[in-house]
């Protein structure tokens, strides 16, 4: 059996520019990166604004486990699917961080024969853009500190500086530093700490901007820290916002690239879902709408991380209506919710399934309160057995929801040529969104209604340290915006442990941080952290290159 690499090198890849021809897309909108990956520049949006919007498709999971779920593969079999049952279909997918391709996760391009390629490229270094992001934010960082150095004329306080250094990695080392030491010239000591580029605003800004001038306000209006009065400073009071949006000139352009089968692929942007709004940029998905009939996108981990913001966040921000939200479970993990270990999930086990599937519930009622079609895609494993299937299938038709077994691992876009009916007739359903909360309401509010509604929570506990960052965010009249919960994934509450659907547990919410650009307030709960660690055993190990430059090594 080939490994998802194998299959990807071998695969007939086709020239960016005849991928593009086939959209209608001409050379003079395409910044090239060699001869398999494009940008799309600043001349398609002007042309393809007047275009007429496709129907947007949200592809979303269960609670993610170690046994995989196969969320991003789904995406994009079900965009190769459109191809095979006759649709004009593009894909718009988030660009993979180092960090977890070097970590325990491995890349983000799919699986089996359901991929993007250039995979090697897409799941290292792809066209700079984490790069552009990391540089931005962190001369940001440069600048505030050389600021304080030189005089500090607008009066910051050093134990009230909120924007941090990134770095694309997973590096628990840098999770706590201290900054300059070493005498006077090196500047002036205090602590600090790095996240991953990923979880930066500078990310989120670029996903949420709509070009490179609104790109260069969201960056000026950057919270970066409080002065000794309590009064806020942004990064467009350190002059630092036309320097980061240089920067990122051409990071805002979002990437084309293709399937193992053709299919168009956008890949922009990549904030993660549990410590950010996990979504791809706003210009990739409506440029995909623009250039097709179905846009296919996709959003972080399970749907009560990126569903929940890819709807109340990015379709509010970007007045975006999706047609059908897809939701993938697998027999594996469903079995893992109701208490099978993992090297156990090969074995059939109707009991575990019928505890486990509670999770599935959970988020096919959440995903219904937002008022679209559902549709569940069962990602098929060869080890799943005829009875647990039917059992799945059974279960969804009781709750009056569509229902696909998806094979899109092993067959590519022919096995998911079922699921790619059922999107298209819930599609046609023509639903409009609602939002789970009003922005009018408090901040608190919109909290818990957020851990009653999604979560299952009864109640939430703030700490002194939470409360205190709510009232300076209330102080200088930062309310009436979308919430951004960072929590753990592999449960819907904060606590990892707690699989299936727990309730009536209390959510606790540690910290509360403006991100003033990106236009949301970002909560931390549980020990959720903003720079993951590798692990024992991490992927980077078995990566490897040889003399003629072919990766090994990648999933």
């Amino acid at each position: 059996m080939l490994t998802d690499i194998e299959i990807a090198q071998k695969a007939n890849i086709k020239p960016i520019k005849e991928i593009a021809e086939k959209l209608g897309i001409r050379e003079d909108e395409l910044d090239f990166y060699g001869k398999y990956k494009a940008k799309l520049n600043q001349n398609i949006f002007d042309r393809v604004s007047k275009n007429k919007n496709g129907k947007l498709t949200l592809v979303t999971a269960i609670n993610p486990t170690p046994a995989g779920e196969g969320k991003t593969t789904t995406t994009i079999g079900l965009g190769q699917a459109m191809a095979k049952i006759g649709k004009s279909a593009m894909i718009a997918l988030r660009e993979p961080s180092m960090g977890p391709v070097f970590g325990v996760k491995g890349g983000a391009a799919g699986g089996g024969y359901s991929q993007v390629i250039p995979m090697e490229d897409i799941n290292l270094h792809f066209t700079g853009d984490m790069h552009a992001i990391t540089s931005a934010n962190n001369l940001l960082c440069a600048m505030l500190d050389n600021h304080i150095h030189q005089g500090n004329s607008l009066n910051i306080d050093v134990r009230k500086i909120l924007i941090k250094r990134c770095v694309d990695m997973n590096d628990r080392a840098l999770r706590n530093v201290v900054l300059g030491l070493g005498g006077k010239i090196n500047g002036v000591p205090r602590e600090d700490s790095f996240i991953i580029t990923v979880a930066s605003e500078v990310m989120a800004i670029l996903c949420l901007s709509k070009d490179i001038s609104d790109l260069k306000e969201r960056l000026g209006n950057i919270l970066v820290a409080y002065k000794y009065d309590d009064t806020p400073v942004y990064a467009k009071d350190l002059k630092a916002n036309g320097a980061m949006a240089a920067l990122l000139k051409d990071a805002i352009n979002p990437n084309l690239v293709q399937t193992l089968e053709g299919t168009p692929a956008i890949m922009h942007g990549g904030p993660f879902a549990n410590i950010a709004h996990g979504c791809n940029s706003i210009r990739a998905t409506k440029l995909a709408m623009k250039l097709s009939d179905y846009c296919i996108t996709e959003a972080g981990f399970g749907s009560d991380l990126g569903a929940e913001k890819f709807l109340d966040i990015k379709c509010r921000l970007a007045d975006l209506n999706p047609s059908v939200i897809v939701i993938v479970a697998t027999v594996r993990a469903l079995k893992y919710n109701g208490g099978v270990l993992k090297n156990e999930l090969s074995i059939e086990n109707l009991d575990a399934l019928r505890k486990g599937i509670c999770n599935l519930d959970a988020h096919i009622q959440n995903m219904k309160k937002f008022g679209l079609p559902v549709v569940v895609a069962i990602n098929k494993f060869n080890t799943d057995s005829e009875d647990e299937i039917a059992y799945i299938e059974k279960h969804c038709n009781d709750m009056k929801v569509k229902v696909s077994i998806s094979e899109i691992f092993e067959k590519g876009g022919e096995g998911g040529k079922d699921l790619a009916l059922k999107v298209c007739e819930a599609a046609d359903l023509n639903s409009e969104i609602n939002f789970i909360y009003d922005l009018n309401m408090g901040i608190k509010e919109k909290i818990l209604k957020l851990a009653t509604e999604i979560y299952g929570a009864k109640s939430v506990l703030y700490t002194k340290k939470a409360e205190k960052s709510i009232n300076m965010i209330e102080n200088i009249g930062k309310v009436s915006i979308p919430i951004c919960i960072a929590k753990t994934q592999y449960s819907l509450s904060d606590d990892p442990s707690k699989l299936g659907r727990p309730k009536d547990f209390c959510l606790n919410v540690k910290d509360v941080n403006l991100s003033n650009g990106a236009g949301f307030i970002v909560v931390y709960t549980g020990d959720i952290m903003t720079m993951p660690g590798l692990p024992k055993l991490p992927s980077a190990e078995f990566i490897d290159v040889n003399d003629k430059g072919n990766i090994s090594g990648l999933f």
